[in-house]
């Protein structure tokens, strides 16, 4: 058993939808999310406690960028419409608010998007001084394309790469801490403001006063996907001259909007102690509750728990033990048989491009 714990990054962050298909294609065409990494038709039985006490059908696909960053796992219900927020969501609000993406070129990016007629900001600048700008999807998600690094696979089509971090709405940033900075590392602070900014001011309720705190995690992240998931930020928005909503409130996880923020780690048992013992301990654990050590995801397996933050938001941990590389070709990658603490070799990654969803391609054809 691994004594400690292994962030390799943000696997992906989960959205919830109406219609799948749809989305991903949106994701798809906008920002370069074509690789399927899996697809399931399944009962979602585990997650009692965010689903109103009972099992719930769904249809989820992890969808991913080659040229790196989170992915994203596009989340819907079947035989129940999901249901979207009593109001409009407002700047900091309790939950994940906004997802970041990164680009290589955040002017490039913008002129791209703006060709395209898609609901953007104008270029800004944050805190830190970098341009960046908000695109809305049709689904009334907020995401953020700011400056990134860390490129595993350039494509010269794509306009970015994939997720980067985000912003999460929280009701005191120095409580929020003890998760994002003491649990997932993000322990640098690269800036913390408070006021009323300029670059809010496209969000509703974007012109009130805020706290806003950028964290980088100082120590690289390691493991399988370490180099294809990449460095990530976490911004913590505190609005301090009203009382904030929780986003999800009186809502079920798989909602529409972002449902959690998740983690591809090594080290479960080691990170459901260090949970424990900091207060925050694990809402849902699959191993514990199916007693086996893995958990079968369709395409994929592996095991997975939740955390919550201290507003409620849900933190998802996943611990892979298989996936497909080249489905067609019967090649899944068992990484038990691995060193926890190495990158998977590039060729291996690369190889992940044969996975690729083409355009006129429809889910579970």
């Amino acid at each position: 058993m691994l004594k400690e714990k292994i962030i390799s990054g943000i696997q992906q962050i989960g959205i919830g939808v109406s219609n799948v298909r749809e989305a991903w294609n949106w994701y798809r065409e906008h920002f370069g999310m074509d690789i399927r990494i899996f697809e399931d038709a399944a009962i979602a039985e585990l997650m009692l406690p965010y689903t109103g006490g009972e099992p719930r059908k769904r249809h989820a696909a992890l969808a991913m960028n080659l040229q790196g960053g989170g992915g994203f796992e596009i989340w819907q219900y079947v035989g129940r419409t999901p249901d979207a927020p009593v109001s409009e969501i407002l700047a900091g609000d309790l939950g994940i608010y906004v997802t970041k993406i990164k680009t290589r070129n955040v002017k490039a990016a913008h002129a791209s998007f703006q060709k395209k007629n898609l609901n953007i900001s104008e270029l800004s600048s944050g805190p830190d001084g970098k341009d960046h700008f908000f695109v809305k999807d049709p689904y009334n998600n907020l995401f953020q394309i700011v400056e990134g690094h860390s490129w595993f696979r350039i494509d010269s089509k794509k306009s970015t790469g994939a997720a980067f971090g985000a912003i999460i709405g929280v009701s005191d940033i120095d409580k929020a801490r003890k998760v994002y900075s003491d649990i997932l590392g993000y322990d640098t602070v690269l800036y913390d403001k408070e006021g009323v900014f300029e670059d809010l001011g496209y969000l509703p309720g974007g012109n009130k006063t805020f706290r806003r705190m950028l964290l980088m995690h100082s120590k690289p992240r390691l493991g399988s996907f370490s180099r294809i998931l990449g460095p990530s930020v976490m911004e913590l928005i505190q609005v301090t001259d009203r009382q904030p909503e929780q986003i999800f409130k009186n809502r079920f996880w798989g909602d529409l909007g972002f449902i959690h923020l998740c983690y591809d780690i090594k080290g479960m048992e080691a990170l459901r102690i260090e949970c424990k013992s900091k207060g925050f301990p694990f809402t849902v654990d699959s191993t514990s509750t199916l007693k086996t050590s893995t958990f079968d995801m369709g395409e994929a397996a592996g095991h997975f728990a939740y955390i919550e933050d201290p507003d409620g938001t849900l933190i998802e941990f996943v611990e892979t033990d298989k996936i497909p590389i080249m489905k067609k070709f019967g090649w899944y990658l068992d990484l038990r048989k691995r060193d926890p603490h190495k990158p998977l070799p590039n060729w291996i990654l690369k190889a992940l491009k044969y996975s690729k969803v083409k355009e006129d391609y429809l889910l579970g054809k």
